[in-house]
Protein backbone atom coordinates (compact mmCIF):
# COMPACT_ATOMS: atom_id res chain seq x y z
CA UNK A 1 0.00 0.00 0.00
CA UNK A 2 1.20 3.62 -0.85
CA UNK A 3 -0.35 6.50 0.14
CA UNK A 4 -0.07 9.88 -2.03
CA UNK A 5 -1.06 13.77 -1.28
CA UNK A 6 -2.78 14.87 -4.17
CA UNK A 7 -4.68 17.81 -5.33
CA UNK A 8 -5.06 21.24 -4.42
CA UNK A 9 -1.83 20.46 -1.40
CA UNK A 10 0.15 19.79 -3.90
CA UNK A 11 -0.48 22.75 -6.14
CA UNK A 12 -0.76 25.30 -3.78
CA UNK A 13 2.38 24.59 -1.98
CA UNK A 14 3.93 24.61 -4.99
CA UNK A 15 2.41 27.85 -6.00
CA UNK A 16 3.57 29.00 -2.19
CA UNK A 17 -0.10 29.22 -1.24
CA UNK A 18 -1.67 28.29 2.37
CA UNK A 19 -1.74 24.44 2.01
CA UNK A 20 -5.90 24.24 4.10
CA UNK A 21 -7.12 21.05 3.11
CA UNK A 22 -4.84 17.86 2.39
CA UNK A 23 -6.48 14.91 0.22
CA UNK A 24 -4.49 11.43 -0.02
CA UNK A 25 -5.22 8.81 -2.72
CA UNK A 26 -4.01 5.15 -1.46
CA UNK A 27 -2.88 2.85 -4.31
CA UNK A 28 -2.76 -1.11 -3.59
CA UNK A 29 -5.24 -1.39 -0.77
CA UNK A 30 -9.20 -2.18 -0.82
CA UNK A 31 -11.61 -1.36 2.17
CA UNK A 32 -11.27 -4.07 4.23
CA UNK A 33 -7.65 -3.32 4.46
CA UNK A 34 -8.48 0.19 5.18
CA UNK A 35 -11.43 -0.56 7.90
CA UNK A 36 -8.65 -2.96 9.43
CA UNK A 37 -6.37 -0.02 9.76
CA UNK A 38 -8.73 1.89 11.84
CA UNK A 39 -9.49 4.29 9.12
CA UNK A 40 -13.85 5.29 9.18
CA UNK A 41 -15.60 4.41 5.63
CA UNK A 42 -17.31 7.90 4.68
CA UNK A 43 -17.54 7.41 0.63
CA UNK A 44 -21.14 6.45 -0.72
CA UNK A 45 -20.16 6.19 -4.52
CA UNK A 46 -16.69 5.16 -4.30
CA UNK A 47 -14.25 4.30 -0.98
CA UNK A 48 -13.21 6.82 1.03
CA UNK A 49 -12.08 6.93 4.54
CA UNK A 50 -11.01 9.26 7.41
CA UNK A 51 -8.23 8.87 9.28
CA UNK A 52 -8.14 7.60 12.66
CA UNK A 53 -6.34 10.70 14.17
CA UNK A 54 -6.22 13.49 11.76
CA UNK A 55 -9.54 12.75 10.12
CA UNK A 56 -8.12 13.89 6.70
CA UNK A 57 -9.94 12.06 3.61
CA UNK A 58 -8.50 8.82 2.03
CA UNK A 59 -9.74 7.76 -0.82
CA UNK A 60 -8.43 4.34 -2.98
CA UNK A 61 -7.58 4.56 -6.27
CA UNK A 62 -9.96 4.80 -8.72
CA UNK A 63 -11.22 5.30 -12.16
CA UNK A 64 -14.37 6.40 -13.56
CA UNK A 65 -16.46 6.33 -16.61
CA UNK A 66 -19.49 8.33 -18.48
CA UNK A 67 -22.83 6.27 -17.32
CA UNK A 68 -25.53 8.66 -17.74
CA UNK A 69 -26.44 12.46 -18.35
CA UNK A 70 -24.60 15.47 -15.63
CA UNK A 71 -22.25 15.81 -12.92
CA UNK A 72 -23.49 12.59 -11.25
CA UNK A 73 -23.41 10.13 -13.99
CA UNK A 74 -20.40 8.27 -13.67
CA UNK A 75 -19.46 5.09 -12.44
CA UNK A 76 -16.64 4.16 -10.69
CA UNK A 77 -14.00 1.05 -10.49
CA UNK A 78 -11.42 0.69 -8.08
CA UNK A 79 -8.93 -2.24 -7.45
CA UNK A 80 -5.71 -2.62 -5.22
CA UNK A 81 -3.95 -3.47 -9.04
CA UNK A 82 -4.30 0.37 -10.15
CA UNK A 83 -1.99 2.65 -10.66
CA UNK A 84 -1.50 5.99 -9.37
CA UNK A 85 -1.51 7.42 -13.14
CA UNK A 86 -4.85 5.79 -13.81
CA UNK A 87 -6.34 7.62 -10.54
CA UNK A 88 -4.48 11.11 -11.89
CA UNK A 89 -5.88 10.93 -15.47
CA UNK A 90 -9.03 11.51 -14.40
CA UNK A 91 -8.58 15.06 -12.80
CA UNK A 92 -9.46 17.79 -14.33
CA UNK A 93 -7.13 19.90 -14.16
CA UNK A 94 -2.93 18.95 -14.86
CA UNK A 95 -1.89 21.41 -11.86
CA UNK A 96 -4.61 19.10 -10.03
CA UNK A 97 -2.95 16.03 -11.11
CA UNK A 98 -0.10 15.73 -9.12
CA UNK A 99 0.78 13.78 -6.21
CA UNK A 100 3.22 13.78 -3.68
CA UNK A 101 4.47 10.47 -1.76
CA UNK A 102 5.46 10.59 1.95
CA UNK A 103 9.33 11.09 1.08
CA UNK A 104 8.73 14.11 -0.76
CA UNK A 105 9.27 12.73 -4.47
CA UNK A 106 6.37 14.65 -6.47
CA UNK A 107 4.58 12.09 -9.73
CA UNK A 108 3.60 14.79 -12.50
CA UNK A 109 2.94 12.80 -15.16
CA UNK A 110 0.75 15.14 -17.02
CA UNK A 111 3.07 18.11 -16.67
CA UNK A 112 1.34 20.09 -14.01
CA UNK A 113 4.47 21.76 -12.64
CA UNK A 114 4.94 23.40 -15.78
CA UNK A 115 1.80 24.77 -16.49
CA UNK A 116 2.02 26.31 -12.92
CA UNK A 117 4.99 28.09 -14.28
CA UNK A 118 3.33 28.84 -17.78
CA UNK A 119 0.57 29.95 -15.50
CA UNK A 120 -1.73 28.13 -17.70
CA UNK A 121 -5.21 25.98 -16.76
CA UNK A 122 -5.27 23.22 -19.31
CA UNK A 123 -7.31 19.74 -18.73
CA UNK A 124 -5.98 16.56 -18.23
CA UNK A 125 -7.74 14.41 -21.21
CA UNK A 126 -10.85 14.28 -23.50
CA UNK A 127 -12.58 13.23 -20.65
CA UNK A 128 -12.63 16.81 -19.27
CA UNK A 129 -15.72 17.36 -21.45
CA UNK A 130 -17.87 14.28 -20.03
CA UNK A 131 -18.69 16.39 -16.85
CA UNK A 132 -20.27 19.37 -17.29
CA UNK A 133 -19.09 20.88 -13.39
CA UNK A 134 -15.78 20.78 -14.40
CA UNK A 135 -16.99 24.30 -16.81
CA UNK A 136 -17.66 25.75 -13.38
CA UNK A 137 -14.97 24.66 -11.87
CA UNK A 138 -12.71 26.02 -13.81
CA UNK A 139 -14.02 29.07 -14.35
CA UNK A 140 -13.38 29.31 -10.52
CA UNK A 141 -9.78 28.46 -10.45
CA UNK A 142 -9.71 31.15 -13.20
CA UNK A 143 -10.83 33.56 -10.77
CA UNK A 144 -8.75 32.38 -7.78
CA UNK A 145 -5.66 32.52 -9.58
CA UNK A 146 -6.14 35.59 -11.73
CA UNK A 147 -4.21 37.60 -9.84
CA UNK A 148 -1.35 35.50 -10.33
CA UNK A 149 -1.33 35.43 -13.75
CA UNK A 150 -2.93 32.40 -14.92
CA UNK A 151 -4.81 32.13 -17.98
CA UNK A 152 -7.19 29.24 -19.44
CA UNK A 153 -5.36 27.14 -22.28
CA UNK A 154 -7.59 27.91 -25.71
CA UNK A 155 -7.98 23.97 -26.45
CA UNK A 156 -9.39 23.99 -22.91
CA UNK A 157 -12.09 26.46 -23.47
CA UNK A 158 -13.25 24.99 -26.67
CA UNK A 159 -13.87 21.77 -24.30
CA UNK A 160 -15.78 23.81 -21.77
CA UNK A 161 -17.91 25.01 -25.08
CA UNK A 162 -18.70 21.99 -26.04
CA UNK A 163 -19.85 20.89 -22.78
CA UNK A 164 -21.99 24.27 -22.95
CA UNK A 165 -23.72 23.60 -26.49
CA UNK A 166 -24.54 20.00 -25.53
CA UNK A 167 -26.90 20.76 -23.44
CA UNK A 168 -24.95 19.04 -20.20
CA UNK A 169 -25.05 22.37 -18.24
CA UNK A 170 -28.99 21.87 -17.72
CA UNK A 171 -28.27 18.53 -15.73
CA UNK A 172 -26.50 20.50 -13.09
CA UNK A 173 -28.77 20.87 -9.99
CA UNK A 174 -29.50 24.91 -9.23
CA UNK A 175 -27.78 23.85 -5.78
CA UNK A 176 -24.79 22.81 -7.02
CA UNK A 177 -24.68 25.58 -9.87
CA UNK A 178 -25.38 28.23 -6.51
CA UNK A 179 -22.44 26.34 -4.59
CA UNK A 180 -19.84 26.58 -7.12
CA UNK A 181 -20.85 30.32 -7.72
CA UNK A 182 -21.24 31.70 -4.04
CA UNK A 183 -17.13 29.97 -3.86
CA UNK A 184 -16.42 31.81 -6.62
CA UNK A 185 -17.93 35.48 -5.52
CA UNK A 186 -15.76 34.83 -2.33
CA UNK A 187 -12.77 34.60 -4.85
CA UNK A 188 -10.25 38.09 -5.34
CA UNK A 189 -11.23 38.60 -8.95
CA UNK A 190 -15.10 36.97 -9.28
CA UNK A 191 -15.04 38.86 -12.01
CA UNK A 192 -13.53 36.79 -13.84
CA UNK A 193 -15.65 33.80 -13.07
CA UNK A 194 -18.55 35.45 -15.18
CA UNK A 195 -15.39 36.27 -17.47
CA UNK A 196 -14.70 32.51 -18.15
CA UNK A 197 -18.41 31.52 -18.24
CA UNK A 198 -19.30 33.89 -20.94
CA UNK A 199 -16.33 33.25 -23.07
CA UNK A 200 -17.11 29.40 -22.99
CA UNK A 201 -21.06 30.52 -23.99
CA UNK A 202 -21.76 28.90 -20.42
CA UNK A 203 -22.91 32.57 -19.01
CA UNK A 204 -25.80 32.62 -21.66
CA UNK A 205 -26.55 29.28 -20.07
CA UNK A 206 -26.42 29.49 -16.46
CA UNK A 207 -26.72 32.80 -15.75
CA UNK A 208 -28.40 34.94 -19.28
CA UNK A 209 -29.99 37.77 -17.47
CA UNK A 210 -25.68 38.70 -16.81
CA UNK A 211 -25.08 37.69 -19.91
CA UNK A 212 -27.83 39.90 -21.49
CA UNK A 213 -26.17 42.78 -20.70
CA UNK A 214 -22.93 42.36 -22.67
CA UNK A 215 -23.66 45.12 -25.45
CA UNK A 216 -26.30 47.15 -24.19
CA UNK A 217 -24.57 50.53 -24.37
CA UNK A 218 -25.26 53.92 -21.70
CA UNK A 219 -24.42 57.46 -21.88
CA UNK A 220 -20.73 57.71 -22.01
CA UNK A 221 -20.54 60.90 -20.13
CA UNK A 222 -21.53 58.95 -17.22
CA UNK A 223 -20.56 55.66 -18.12
CA UNK A 224 -17.04 56.10 -20.27
CA UNK A 225 -16.31 52.14 -20.38
CA UNK A 226 -20.41 52.21 -22.65
CA UNK A 227 -20.99 49.04 -22.17
CA UNK A 228 -23.44 47.35 -19.62
CA UNK A 229 -21.72 44.32 -19.26
CA UNK A 230 -18.31 45.49 -18.87
CA UNK A 231 -19.75 47.80 -16.28
CA UNK A 232 -21.07 45.26 -14.37
CA UNK A 233 -17.64 43.27 -14.32
CA UNK A 234 -15.73 46.71 -12.79
CA UNK A 235 -18.31 47.15 -10.45
CA UNK A 236 -17.48 43.34 -8.92
CA UNK A 237 -13.98 43.85 -9.30
CA UNK A 238 -14.44 46.84 -6.76
CA UNK A 239 -16.41 44.53 -4.55
CA UNK A 240 -13.40 42.26 -4.23
CA UNK A 241 -10.92 45.07 -3.94
CA UNK A 242 -12.50 46.01 -1.18
CA UNK A 243 -13.04 42.85 0.30
CA UNK A 244 -16.90 43.33 0.78
CA UNK A 245 -18.87 40.14 1.13
CA UNK A 246 -20.32 37.32 -1.18
CA UNK A 247 -23.96 38.91 -0.51
CA UNK A 248 -22.60 42.30 -1.45
CA UNK A 249 -20.80 40.72 -4.78
CA UNK A 250 -23.83 38.63 -5.59
CA UNK A 251 -26.05 42.26 -5.08
CA UNK A 252 -23.47 44.09 -7.32
CA UNK A 253 -23.35 41.64 -9.86
CA UNK A 254 -27.13 41.60 -10.29
CA UNK A 255 -27.98 45.92 -9.84
CA UNK A 256 -28.24 46.59 -13.58
CA UNK A 257 -30.46 43.88 -14.85
CA UNK A 258 -32.97 45.81 -15.77
CA UNK A 259 -30.95 47.71 -18.45
CA UNK A 260 -31.07 44.53 -20.47
CA UNK A 261 -34.73 44.66 -20.73
CA UNK A 262 -34.27 48.73 -22.11
CA UNK A 263 -35.96 48.73 -25.55
CA UNK A 264 -32.79 49.07 -28.15
CA UNK A 265 -35.02 52.43 -29.43
CA UNK A 266 -34.49 53.65 -26.43
CA UNK A 267 -30.71 53.16 -25.57
CA UNK A 268 -28.44 54.51 -24.19
CA UNK A 269 -31.06 55.78 -21.99
CA UNK A 270 -32.56 53.01 -19.48
CA UNK A 271 -35.36 55.17 -17.25
CA UNK A 272 -36.38 53.41 -14.69
CA UNK A 273 -33.95 49.88 -14.96
CA UNK A 274 -34.12 49.67 -11.33
CA UNK A 275 -37.75 49.05 -11.48
CA UNK A 276 -37.35 46.66 -14.25
CA UNK A 277 -34.64 44.63 -12.95
CA UNK A 278 -36.63 43.55 -9.94
CA UNK A 279 -38.08 40.81 -12.17
CA UNK A 280 -35.29 38.99 -13.43
CA UNK A 281 -33.03 39.36 -9.86
CA UNK A 282 -36.05 37.56 -8.26
CA UNK A 283 -35.57 34.91 -11.47
CA UNK A 284 -31.92 34.46 -10.88
CA UNK A 285 -32.41 34.29 -6.70
CA UNK A 286 -35.42 31.49 -7.65
CA UNK A 287 -33.92 29.23 -9.98
CA UNK A 288 -30.26 29.06 -8.52
CA UNK A 289 -32.49 28.34 -5.13
CA UNK A 290 -30.13 31.73 -3.70
CA UNK A 291 -30.36 32.20 -0.12
CA UNK A 292 -33.34 34.90 1.31
CA UNK A 293 -30.52 36.93 2.95
CA UNK A 294 -28.79 37.33 -0.67
CA UNK A 295 -31.83 37.68 -2.50
CA UNK A 296 -33.21 40.79 -0.61
CA UNK A 297 -29.80 42.49 -0.35
CA UNK A 298 -29.83 42.36 -4.11
CA UNK A 299 -33.48 43.37 -4.50
CA UNK A 300 -32.40 46.76 -2.23
CA UNK A 301 -29.70 47.24 -4.34
CA UNK A 302 -31.48 46.86 -7.49
CA UNK A 303 -34.35 48.94 -6.19
CA UNK A 304 -32.55 51.91 -4.43
CA UNK A 305 -29.15 52.12 -6.22
CA UNK A 306 -29.74 55.35 -7.79
CA UNK A 307 -31.26 56.62 -4.68
CA UNK A 308 -28.14 56.32 -2.78
CA UNK A 309 -26.70 58.25 -5.69
CA UNK A 310 -28.37 61.17 -5.18
CA UNK A 311 -28.75 61.08 -1.41
CA UNK A 312 -27.30 64.13 -0.79
CA UNK A 313 -30.02 65.90 -2.75
CA UNK A 314 -32.90 64.29 -1.07
CA UNK A 315 -34.95 66.29 1.95
CA UNK A 316 -34.54 64.57 5.37
CA UNK A 317 -37.92 63.21 5.39
CA UNK A 318 -36.94 61.15 1.90
CA UNK A 319 -33.64 59.95 3.40
CA UNK A 320 -35.75 58.28 6.37
CA UNK A 321 -38.14 56.96 4.02
CA UNK A 322 -35.06 55.14 2.22
CA UNK A 323 -33.29 54.09 5.46
CA UNK A 324 -36.74 52.73 6.35
CA UNK A 325 -37.46 50.66 3.60
CA UNK A 326 -34.10 49.42 4.14
CA UNK A 327 -35.18 48.46 7.70
CA UNK A 328 -32.21 50.35 9.33
CA UNK A 329 -33.95 50.11 12.92
CA UNK A 330 -33.74 46.39 12.81
CA UNK A 331 -31.12 45.49 10.50
CA UNK A 332 -28.76 48.37 10.26
CA UNK A 333 -26.36 45.74 8.89
CA UNK A 334 -28.16 45.18 5.86
CA UNK A 335 -28.18 49.37 5.26
CA UNK A 336 -23.77 49.26 4.86
CA UNK A 337 -23.74 46.51 2.76
CA UNK A 338 -26.51 48.30 0.74
CA UNK A 339 -24.10 51.30 0.83
CA UNK A 340 -21.06 49.13 -0.16
CA UNK A 341 -22.57 48.00 -3.28
CA UNK A 342 -23.62 51.39 -4.58
CA UNK A 343 -20.19 52.65 -4.02
CA UNK A 344 -18.77 49.78 -6.05
CA UNK A 345 -21.54 50.74 -8.46
CA UNK A 346 -20.61 54.73 -8.50
CA UNK A 347 -16.83 53.26 -8.76
CA UNK A 348 -16.97 50.08 -11.50
CA UNK A 349 -16.80 52.85 -14.49
CA UNK A 350 -13.92 53.69 -16.68
CA UNK A 351 -11.46 56.40 -15.13
CA UNK A 352 -13.66 56.62 -12.42
CA UNK A 353 -12.42 53.83 -10.05
CA UNK A 354 -11.09 55.74 -7.19
CA UNK A 355 -13.80 59.01 -7.42
CA UNK A 356 -15.00 60.33 -4.53
CA UNK A 357 -18.31 59.36 -2.78
CA UNK A 358 -19.22 61.23 0.21
CA UNK A 359 -22.45 59.74 -0.10
CA UNK A 360 -21.38 56.88 1.90
CA UNK A 361 -20.61 58.44 4.76
CA UNK A 362 -23.74 60.79 4.97
CA UNK A 363 -25.39 57.45 4.89
CA UNK A 364 -23.72 56.11 7.62
CA UNK A 365 -24.10 59.15 9.85
CA UNK A 366 -27.76 58.62 8.89
CA UNK A 367 -28.27 55.93 10.12
CA UNK A 368 -25.88 56.57 13.43
CA UNK A 369 -28.18 59.55 14.12
CA UNK A 370 -32.03 57.83 13.33
CA UNK A 371 -31.02 55.23 15.84
CA UNK A 372 -29.91 56.97 18.76
CA UNK A 373 -33.65 58.07 18.53
CA UNK A 374 -35.28 55.91 21.02
CA UNK A 375 -39.11 56.35 22.58
CA UNK A 376 -37.84 56.74 26.13
CA UNK A 377 -36.58 60.39 24.65
CA UNK A 378 -39.64 61.60 24.16
CA UNK A 379 -42.21 63.24 26.36
CA UNK A 380 -43.85 61.08 28.75
CA UNK A 381 -47.48 62.54 27.95
CA UNK A 382 -47.49 61.11 24.56
CA UNK A 383 -49.37 58.23 23.92
CA UNK A 384 -50.48 55.81 21.26
CA UNK A 385 -49.92 56.85 18.00
CA UNK A 386 -48.43 59.92 18.78
CA UNK A 387 -45.54 58.07 20.02
CA UNK A 388 -44.71 56.82 16.49
CA UNK A 389 -45.26 59.88 14.85
CA UNK A 390 -42.81 61.75 17.57
CA UNK A 391 -40.05 59.37 16.79
CA UNK A 392 -40.37 59.95 12.70
CA UNK A 393 -40.09 63.71 13.47
CA UNK A 394 -37.27 63.14 15.76
CA UNK A 395 -35.43 61.07 13.44
CA UNK A 396 -35.78 63.13 10.43
CA UNK A 397 -34.85 66.30 12.36
CA UNK A 398 -31.60 64.43 13.26
CA UNK A 399 -30.99 63.89 9.66
CA UNK A 400 -31.62 67.67 8.76
CA UNK A 401 -29.05 68.36 11.49
CA UNK A 402 -26.45 66.49 9.68
CA UNK A 403 -23.94 68.49 7.73
CA UNK A 404 -24.29 68.30 3.82
CA UNK A 405 -22.59 69.74 0.78
CA UNK A 406 -25.18 70.04 -2.27
CA UNK A 407 -24.38 68.67 -5.06
CA UNK A 408 -24.21 71.27 -8.21
CA UNK A 409 -22.32 69.79 -10.66
CA UNK A 410 -23.96 66.83 -12.08
CA UNK A 411 -21.20 66.14 -14.24
CA UNK A 412 -18.79 65.56 -11.30
CA UNK A 413 -21.32 63.24 -10.01
CA UNK A 414 -22.30 59.48 -9.95
CA UNK A 415 -25.68 60.19 -10.86
CA UNK A 416 -28.13 58.06 -12.48
CA UNK A 417 -27.96 58.15 -16.84
CA UNK A 418 -29.79 61.20 -17.31
CA UNK A 419 -30.75 63.26 -13.92
CA UNK A 420 -33.17 65.25 -15.46
CA UNK A 421 -35.80 62.24 -15.96
CA UNK A 422 -34.54 61.08 -12.61
CA UNK A 423 -36.59 63.74 -11.20
CA UNK A 424 -39.18 63.65 -13.36
CA UNK A 425 -40.06 59.98 -13.75
CA UNK A 426 -38.37 57.89 -10.72
CA UNK A 427 -38.99 59.92 -7.64
CA UNK A 428 -42.75 60.62 -8.45
CA UNK A 429 -42.87 56.62 -8.34
CA UNK A 430 -40.99 56.42 -5.18
CA UNK A 431 -43.43 58.50 -3.48
CA UNK A 432 -40.98 61.14 -2.48
CA UNK A 433 -39.44 64.69 -3.48
CA UNK A 434 -36.96 66.49 -4.76
CA UNK A 435 -35.38 68.87 -2.38
CA UNK A 436 -34.65 72.46 -4.04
Amino acid sequence: MNIYLVGGAVRDAMLGRPVTERDYVVVGSTPEQMVELGFKPVGSDFPVFLHPKTHEEYALARTERKSGQGYGGFTFYTSPDLTLEEDLIRRDLTINAMAQSEDGTVFDPFNGQADLEARVLRHVSEAFAEDPLRVLRVARFAARYAGLGFTVADETIALMRKLADSGELSALTPERVWKETERALGEDRADVYFEILRKCGALAVLLPEVDALYGVPQRPQHHPEIDTGVHTMMALQRACEYGYSTQVRFATLLHDLGKALTPSEEWPRHVQHEERGLAPVREVCSRLKVPSSYRDLAEIVCREHLMCHRVLDLRPGTVWRLLQRIDVLRKPERVEEYIQSCLCDARGRLGLETRDYPQADYLRAAVVAVRKIRAADLPENLKGLSIGEALVSARIAAITALPVVKQTELSQLPTPEHADEFVDEVMPNAGVQFAH
